[in-house]
């Protein structure tokens, strides 16, 4: 037993050293893997914060890219109104200027048809001259031909509703000249200066029977009347275009 105590303490002494070398390097080592846990800590860590961080961030551009979304949807709406707006414009656009351009046709006929009818006076008027001569009384109004005469021209004394023989001649020539234009109608008018219209109007009628009966000018383009002649009496015949037939013309084509 003596033997073995020292023999013991020996194999102790001879290996504490060992056993303290162990211990510093597991120490050591435990350090070291303290550090390394921290390290990895503070990588979780960061890693954790850029995760939420970056799932702010996505939800950030999730909004705006919704926000573009929706902007673009009403961007797209505006557009697509716009175009059928500006269609819908361009079609009434169209459709003014047809209209316009109809108008423009019915006026461009009415004009054509009034200058016609200035020409057909200037024409009227010539033949007037020649067939009744430089000194008749012939002249153009508004676009009538007015071939006036006092009343005992036509009437004996001017009085009574029966035309002379010698006014019959003159009348001939005028129906000559309302026969050359057939497309005329003339008016008989008589001029009453004491206000006797119904007077004015027999002597007129007298004078458009003689046109109609003994020079076959036709009746439906012949109109009489009594007029208030104001300072001067006589009988006017009135060579001028179709108005009633213009007018409707006109008043059909402002309807189209």
């Amino acid at each position: 037993m003596k033997r073995i105590l020292p023999l013991f303490i020996v194999i102790f002494c001879a290996m504490n050293p060992v056993l303290a070398q162990k211990k510093s390097e597991l120490i050591s080592q435990n350090q070291e893997l303290k550090f390394q846990l921290d390290s990895i800590k503070r990588l979780v860590s960061t890693a954790e914060s850029n995760e939420k961080i970056s799932m702010i961030k996505a939800e950030e551009l999730q909004s705006q890219v919704s926000e573009l979304q929706a902007a673009n949807a009403t961007l797209l709406k505006n557009l697509n109104s716009f175009a059928a707006l500006s269609s819908q414009n361009s079609e009434n656009i169209n459709k003014t200027l047809a209209t316009l351009e109809r108008k423009e046709a019915q006026l461009k006929g009415i004009v054509d048809a009034v200058a016609s009818n200035d020409s057909t006076a200037i024409v009227v008027l010539t033949n007037a001259k020649q067939s009744l001569g430089e000194n008749a009384k012939v002249q153009v109004s508004n676009g009538k031909v007015v071939i006036s005469e006092k009343l005992d021209f036509y009437f004996a004394d001017g009085l009574g509703t029966t035309v002379q023989e010698s006014a019959k001649i003159w009348l001939e020539n005028v129906s000559k000249i309302i026969k050359a234009n057939p497309k005329s109608t003339v008016t008989v008018s008589g001029l009453s200066m004491t206000g006797e219209l119904e007077v004015a109007l027999d002597q007129a009628a007298s004078v458009a029977q003689v046109l109609i009966k003994d020079f076959g000018v036709e009746g439906n383009r012949i109109n009489a009347q009594g007029l208030d002649g104001g300072f001067k009496e006589g009988i006017q015949i009135e060579i001028h275009p179709d108005y009633k037939t213009f007018y409707a013309i006109a008043k059909e084509d402002a309807k189209n």
